[in-house]
């Protein structure tokens, strides 16, 4: 038994499952950014998608869906509409919603601060199909 512990220590390096907000590169989008902390891009066989998601005043995301995975949406700052589908969830610091696979949403910013939310998928992989294309003038 103390063969195996050792040779397992060996392998595993912690360092490998350890990711740093500041070394990690954020995608910018007219509404606002995705930062994403984990997912199988960045950690080689990650079952899971994790990330920070930043929506300015007044803006909102594209309307989209998963095909291949739920999502776990958790409001830290800011308020927010959640287009569920064919309904709307007001939203504000505190609250979590699960989206469903297959569900189309997305998440407008009602306030006049920047939304933070943090958003997870159980897949490393995510999957999102757009049903819509914001517009130049349009957030």
């Amino acid at each position: 038994m103390l063969t195996l512990r050792v040779w397992r220590a060996e392998l595993f390096d912690p360092l490998k499952y350890v990711s740093e907000t500041s070394r990690l590169p954020v995608e910018t989008f007219d509404w606002g950014t995705l930062q994403w902390l984990c997912n199988g891009r960045l950690f080689r066989g990650a079952q899971q998608t994790v990330g920070l998601c930043h929506i300015k005043p007044g803006c909102r995301n594209q309307l989209h869906y998963h095909p291949n995975c739920e999502e776990v949406l958790h409001l830290l700052a800011g308020t927010g509409q959640h287009s569920f589908e064919d309904d709307t969830i007001e939203l504000r610091p505190g609250m979590t919603l699960r989206i469903p696979l297959g569900v189309t949403h997305n998440l407008a910013n009602t306030g006049t601060e920047t939304l933070v939310c943090l958003i997870s998928f159980n897949t490393g992989k995510r999957e999102t199909v757009f049903i819509e294309a914001l517009s130049e003038n349009e957030n």
